[in-house]
């Protein structure tokens, strides 16, 4: 799939859950959100048919998102369906590692070859701020389980407050110096329309510098597949650190991804304010009906997300699969 802009379509977040063990702050109001109920949510046979459908036409990368995805129930043998799909090249999965300790193994064994981790804190106090209660050392130990496993890559992706953990980002850094961990620094988005978002708000620049201050980092080429992120290196260092700027450098115009959520919705970009149901075509439609529902949605890209722009529409991320 080529987009309206010339960018190659071939990775879709598919989302198996709205539900969510933690409430980070910047995810999810306080008062949590309305569940969906279970006769809402895609089966596991609906969501193995949206992802065959993409990749016959041209998605090489899926990656399983939440919500919180290890909640749900028989995860890990959906997953390993999801491998045999003939011509899909990579299987990840984002998760917050609390149920990673128990859980590494069997997805390491079902196909899964790269974990991302939101970890936005290495101190217990501040973490269990941001999470609204979490327990950092059992997401570090499904941190230790997922090494022992031997995940091809691990990734962590920490969102970055000023005020609130900007001071940890040498210890973060410090986490790729010995281990082929690739830690991500996010920069804080508007979703909820905090009215002091732009005071939280740290530029990609601005952490770049302030890691340059203490490291040589040297810039290094993304690997296929990847993501968005702009990745450094500290020479003769195990992993890389990387920098996802959605607020200060738009990297829309190198998106390739679609989205769907758990509720069947297809959408062109996190910050799409429609999209298109799927759940007709997946009850009644045929596979054809399927496959042009996609393209469809691909021909409807926009070059660039309005989340900035846009004042009112508040994006819970743990119902979109951020």
């Amino acid at each position: 799939m080529v987009d309206n802009f010339g960018r190659k379509i071939n990775y879709l977040r598919l989302s198996v859950t709205d539900r969510c063990n933690l409430r980070c702050s910047y995810c999810m109001p306080a008062h949590g959100i309305k569940k969906l109920d279970h006769c809402d949510i895609l089966s596991y046979e609906q969501l193995h048919r949206v992802a065959t459908a993409a990749v016959g036409i041209g998605v090489e990368k899926i990656r399983i998102t939440g919500g919180e995805p290890l909640v749900r129930k028989g995860i890990v043998d959906f997953l390993a369906e999801l491998k045999r799909i003939p011509g899909l090249k990579k299987l990840v999965l984002t998760t917050n590692g609390v149920f990673l300790e128990e859980m590494a193994e069997g997805l390491r064994r079902a196909g899964v070859e790269s974990i991302n981790m939101s970890l936005d804190s290495l101190r217990p106090e501040v973490f269990a701020r941001i999470t609204r209660g979490g327990d950092l050392q059992r997401v570090l130990a499904g941190l230790a389980a997922a090494e022992r496993a031997g995940f091809e890559y691990l990734k962590i992706n920490m969102v970055v407050m000023r005020g609130i953990n900007d001071d940890e980002l040498f210890d973060f850094a410090a986490l790729t110096l010995d281990k082929p961990i690739n830690v991500r620094f996010i920069e804080y988005m508007p979703t909820l329309r905090d009215k002091n978002w732009e005071s939280l708000m740290v530029p990609g620049d601005e952490l770049l510098s302030r890691l340059s201050g203490r490291y040589d980092l040297q810039q290094v080429s993304p690997e296929a597949l990847d993501g968005p992120a702009r990745y450094y290196q500290v020479p003769g260092a195990a992993g890389k650190i990387g920098f996802i700027t959605p607020i200060s450098g738009h990297f829309c115009q190198k998106c390739n991804r679609l989205r769907v959520t758990s509720s069947g919705m297809l959408k062109s970009c996190l910050f799409d304010e429609g999209g298109v149901s799927l759940r007709p075509c997946l009850e009644r439609g045929t596979d054809a009906d399927l496959l042009e529902l996609l393209r469809q949605v691909e021909g409807r890209k926009q070059y660039k997300h309005t989340l900035v722009d846009s004042v009112s529409d508040t994006y819970n991320m743990s119902q979109i699969g951020g």
